[in-house]
């Protein structure tokens, strides 16, 4: 199948880049409005930058209406500060109720009763049971496209580590973390590593298998095909 992103609306055309970028690192953004309520938000487009000084990207999309600038993004761009939480498999329902849109005034921390921790170098609180959080500052916005989407690209002035996830030589124990990541709709988490090359056989094996499931749906089962998807990334 050869498809031409631009004979499809944007809806499609999403559709295709969120089933085929897998898995996604997932940002759970936290922020603070001009008037100091708190939000917290995932985001799905998000990747590492630079390193010197060390610098993230999330990408933004409008609310699921298609045109109301999401909570997260007017927080940033207004205050130009924003703390990146790192999910961890307890935390995966949690993250994903906060993708609802919430009202303005309302705090998402509160919504779904979680706990905030204080940051050291900005003003928006961090997730106090994330095992990582990047604080940031913004280095520049830049929109994309003719959908209102927005790339916001983050220095990182901090970074707070679980202590039992600190190695020696400055490493992160990945085996101990449990990250969540986004695929089209759905979540995984990372339980497996390899080196290459691996053994023939166990490739072969391995090349025969589907994605298994740990929520019960049969396989092939996707939320996109459920009513309540948004292409926004938000629950309803």
């Amino acid at each position: 199948m050869i498809v031409d992103p631009s004979t499809q609306d944007a809806t499609a055309n999403y559709k295709l880049l969120i089933g085929s970028i897998l898995p996604r690192a997932i940002a759970w953004v936290s922020t603070l409005s001009k008037d100091g309520v708190a939000n917290l938000a995932p985001i799905s487009f998000f990747t590492a930058v630079g390193r010197k000084p060390p610098m993230v990207s999330i990408s933004m999309q409008p609310r699921s209406d298609g045109v109301t600038l999401k909570d997260t993004f007017i927080n940033i761009r207004d205050t130009g500060e924003f703390v990146i939480n790192i999910v961890s498999l307890e935390l995966a329902d949690a993250m994903h109720r906060t993708a609802f849109e919430f009202p303005s005034e309302v705090d998402e921390f509160d919504a779904v009763g979680l706990n905030k921790a204080p940051s050291l170098t900005v003003r928006p609180p961090r997730v106090a049971a994330a095992p990582i959080a990047l604080e940031c500052k913004v280095d520049r916005i830049i929109p994309i496209g003719d959908q209102n989407d927005h790339v916001v690209f983050g220095e990182v002035l901090r970074f707070q580590i679980r202590d039992d996830l600190y190695l020696d030589r400055g490493r992160i124990d990945t085996a101990g973390l449990q990250p969540v990541a986004r695929l089209a709709a759905e979540y995984t988490v990372v339980q497996n590593a390899f080196t290459t090359p691996l053994d023939p056989l166990a490739l072969a094996r391995l090349q025969k298998n589907r994605i298994g499931r740990l929520d019960g749906f049969e396989d092939g089962y996707s939320p996109i095909d459920a009513a309540n998807w948004s292409a926004s990334g938000a629950t309803r």
